[in-house]
């Protein structure tokens, strides 16, 4: 049988720009007629997807293999690590909770998830022309290599050429570059067929020099000088992107939307459809100081309901956001931040969390419990609200996703009152259902859903911000393009494209073995 050739992008520490170099590759393979799928062996993230069969993989590999024109699988990450609060996280493996554990403890059990990360792989070679594979943080880190699952260790197995990957935009490039190539074993170092810096503003003609310095010291060809391509509309997978966003204070002709920025923030990808309009500044702010005073604010999704609730408190946004709120401020819970917003989060099971029970912040009228079942499932529905926020939207067909452990009910006076519920979903997965998800209270300007990718729905997200603009009294047109990734995706592609030796990237694919 055979089996899909590999290229693996490996970089010189976390955040330079790994993730978006594999989905540009990914792009542009498969633009030249092959069929390609991404592959990172282990990812820790809490920006996480939904896969069709209803598991759970990393944020970035759904943005990869979107990249690629495919639908995302739990092969192209069996392994997710999912951080919580008290150095413990939650191991998802082939798409599932595998374990809970502390750090030292996943550091001891890593070595039982080889074959599902081997088995993995050798499924998507067989599937596939190519596999991109990405490495995670630094294949130097001394003290961690024993037991690696995701870097020098599986581009060993899979016989791998490695291109390493540095950031110019943070400088020290040499050092970063050079420093890893010295500190791999011969083996390792002879793996390394290219060098890529990443990241570059302004005219590259300007860092040739630094190309001739690169190549002479380290005796690997320098592949590509990439330059940083402003604005996309990408999926990040750590939030550590967020430092990078303008912060700025929005204009008066301006909708001003506040994201609080938990400490175990989630699926901040859902925000950026509104990142992308004009007219609508968003800002992710972590102090009452910051808060300032938005026309919306969003409680996003969080991997550690509980602690991050805690958090609100002790930073003192807790109060600043129910006095906003008892002000009229409008108020959206998504996932994790709906939780917040209602009256009480039990946890009898520590799930999350040692502590039993904790009280919201009461501006939604509805309990959640933590049980031992996840649900990580596509879904669809229909939109029952029809004022405040979502005045005008209702009877709209909507998408998204759920990737939840807690299950959360209206208190008993609500149950059956059906104009509070925010829509009705219709599917999840393949199964047809007749449930109802989130809430909207206080005449529609407080509201809460589980629903993930919600403003990815062009016509309610140009809606809600209508009805914002309305409520401030300032005109806004929505943008007359749909949101889309394929775009972005096409833009990337292009300045990798013509800024990398592509020429030399196939003759590695031709060549067997790479020794």
């Amino acid at each position: 049988m055979m089996r899909g050739k590999v290229l693996m992008v490996q970089g010189t520490m976390s955040s330079v720009g790994k993730s978006l170099l594999v989905a540009a590759l990914c792009r542009i393979f498969s633009d030249d007629g092959m069929r390609v799928a991404p592959f990172k062996a282990q990812n820790m993230a809490l920006n996480a997807y939904a896969t069709l069969d209803g598991r759970e993989v990393g944020r970035a590999q759904a943005m990869q293999a979107e990249a690629a024109g495919i639908e995302v699988t739990v092969e192209m990450n069996p392994v997710l690590i999912k951080p919580e609060a008290d150095s413990f996280a939650q191991i998802i493996v082939l798409g599932q909770p595998w374990a809970r554990l502390p750090a030292r403890e996943y550091m001891r059990r890593r070595g039982e998830l080889w074959q599902a990360v081997t088995h993995s792989l050798d499924s998507l070679r067989a599937e596939y022309d190519l596999v991109v594979i990405e490495g995670a943080g630094s294949p130097v880190e001394l003290n961690l290599k024993r037991g690696d699952l995701v870097n020098m260790a599986i581009a060993e197995y899979a016989d791998a050429p490695v291109l390493l990957v540095g950031d110019i935009d943070r400088g020290g490039i040499f050092a970063q570059l050079l420093g890893t190539l010295e500190l791999l074993e011969p083996p390792e170092r002879a793996r390394v067929k290219g060098l890529i810096a990443n990241k570059f503003r302004g005219d590259a003609r300007l860092f040739d020099d630094g190309v001739k310095i690169l190549q002479e010291r380290g005796g690997v060809p320098v592949l590509g000088v990439i330059p940083y391509v402003r604005d996309l509309r990408i999926a990040d997978e750590d939030s550590v992107a967020l430092d990078a966003l303008n912060h700025r204070v929005a204009a008066v002709d301006e909708l001003d939307i506040a994201v609080i920025r938990l400490p175990h923030v989630s699926n901040f990808d859902d925000f950026d459809p509104l990142r992308a309009e004009s007219q609508v500044n968003v800002r992710f702010v972590a102090r009452p100081d910051q808060l300032g005073s938005p026309d919306l604010i969003i409680l996003p999704g969080t991997k550690t309901t509980i602690a991050d609730l805690e958090f609100l408190r002790e930073r003192g946004l807790a109060d600043r956001i129910l006095e906003l709120a008892r002000g009229g401020t409008a108020v959206l819970g998504i996932c994790g931040g709906y939780q917040m917003l209602g009256q009480r989060i039990d946890d009898p099971l520590h799930v999350e969390s040692d502590k039993e029970s904790a009280t919201g912040l009461g501006l939604l009228p509805v309990l959640t419990r933590f049980e031992g079942t996840k649900r990580t499932v596509r879904a669809a529905g229909q939109i029952l609200a029809n004022q405040g926020l979502f005045s005008g939207t209702k009877g709209m067909d909507i998408t998204g996703y759920e990737i939840h452990m807690g299950q959360t009910l209206f208190v008993e006076e609500l149950l059956s009152d059906e104009n509070c519920a925010l829509q009705r979903v219709n599917q999840r997965g393949n199964s047809t259902v007749h449930d109802r998800d989130g809430i909207v209270v206080h005449d529609g300007w407080i509201a809460g859903t589980y629903f993930h990718g919600l403003f990815e729905n062009d016509n309610l997200r140009h809606q809600v911000l209508l009805n914002l603009a309305k409520r401030k009294r300032i005109r806004w047109q929505p943008s007359p393009a749909r949101f889309s990734r394929t775009n972005e995706y096409a833009r990337l592609a292009q300045a990798v494209r013509t800024n990398i030796d592509l020429p030399t990237l196939y003759k590695l694919l031709r060549e067997e073995p790479w020794e």
